[in-house]
């Protein structure tokens, strides 16, 4: 029986509020590591199709996490921006073809995009500032509008969108539904079937507590074929393994976009972290998270000078809250803040605080003791 302080074990006096950047490993999957790289020391690649086990396990977790129909939906990928990529430049454009994201884009889900202008695809930006924004994003879908694109949470303000309503509103219109879900997935329960998401990805390094190196790509299987390959090799074939056939094709599942060697020494990380999110269940994650967030709302509220961005709705948030010193910029205000041990960033209007499922109470009220001492210089 597992302990979260035993899990995330992390340094005396460290006060991690940056899961939204990079989360902490496990120290399961920190084991799992050491153990693999020991027995590379001591076997080598003996025991390789063990270690093909491990990946197809990580794969089914992965499925399990998207609520995907099947593990053949399922792509291992280097990062959210490989398989935005894939979707990008695999897609048939046509002159005059519009995408739709928002104005509060990553860089990844929006430089991906407009690397298409030169085949003439238009990208419109919504603004997220609307009091309805799935309204706004559906509205702006027009005849000409081929695909929306859109992060599940906004990286820099944390506003979470109603992907149900998203998704079903793309259907009616004819349009793919793209979802960059690195910001939730990990963090609350995510399902690409209600949602109806033609495309999904995500990197494990955030909220998953993985490795950097190797993220998920969902790919909807009636879509598979329509995406132009841009890589090829050995792993991404039907007949995998047989090296002496000639004829080849690609693989019918999402491994088609896999063209090579594996990560396996990340898939030995991401599956022992992935196996802690599911012996917790997403569903008590995503309800542990909620509640240190809003102790970190409630505790910035009364905090003389400091001035909340995220929204106070439960519903419109995930594990994102942002927040400015009237008194500072936050470019000054954070480093005083690291000098004080909370790692946390500025990102968009704001300082991000993103706790997660396991941060402990003290970590927060420390947090907290750290932003007044500073709103008061």
């Amino acid at each position: 029986m597992f302990t979260l302080l035993d899990e995330f074990a992390q340094a005396p006096g460290l006060r991690y509020l940056n899961h939204a950047a990079v989360g902490p490993w496990p120290k399961r999957a920190a084991d799992a590591v050491a153990s693999f790289a020991q027995e590379n020391v001591l076997l080598g690649a003996r025991d390789y199709p063990e270690w093909m086990k491990v990946e197809q396990r990580l794969r089914e977790r992965l499925m399990r996490l998207l609520n995907a129909p099947s593990t053949d939906d399922i792509a291992l990928v280097k990062n959210t921006s490989e398989a935005l990529s894939f979707v990008a430049f695999g897609l048939d454009w046509r002159e005059g073809d519009q995408i739709v994201i928002s104005d509060e884009e990553f860089p990844s889900n929006r430089v991906v995009w407009e690397a298409l202008k030169p085949q003439g695809v238009e990208v419109i930006q919504v603004s997220m500032a609307s009091e309805d924004p799935e309204q706004a994003l559906l509205q702006a879908c027009g005849p000409r509008t081929r695909l929306l694109s859109i992060s599940a949470v906004q990286f820099a303000t944390g506003i979470r969108l109603d992907l149900d309503r998203l998704g079903h509103g793309c259907k009616q219109r004819g349009v793919l539904f793209c979802v960059d879900a690195i910001q939730q997935l990990g963090a609350l329960p995510f399902d690409v079937q209600a949602s109806q998401c033609d495309f999904a990805m995500a990197d494990g390094h955030k909220w998953m507590c993985g490795p950097e190196g190797l993220g998920v790509f969902y790919c909807r299987a009636a879509l598979r074929p329509q995406l132009k390959l841009s890589e090829f090799g050995w792993h991404m074939l039907e007949h995998m393994g047989d090296y002496s056939r000639r004829e080849w094709q690609p693989a019918s599942s999402a491994r088609r976009f896999e063209c090579g060697s594996p990560n396996t020494l990340g898939a030995m990380a991401l599956d022992a972290s992935l196996s802690l999110l599911e012996e917790v269940g997403m569903q008590r994650v995503g309800e542990a998270l909620a509640e240190r967030v809003l102790w970190l709302e409630e505790g910035l509220s009364t905090i003389a000078g400091v001035r909340l961005h995220t929204a106070r709705d439960p519903q419109r948030r995930a594990g994102i809250l942002s927040f400015s010193i009237d008194s500072m910029p936050a470019t000054q205000a954070w480093p005083l803040l690291m000098q004080q041990q909370v790692v946390c960033l500025p990102r968009g209007p704001g300082i991000r605080f993103s706790p997660h499922f396991y941060t402990h109470s003290q970590v927060i009220e420390e947090s907290l003791q750290a932003v007044a001492r500073i709103a008061a210089l």
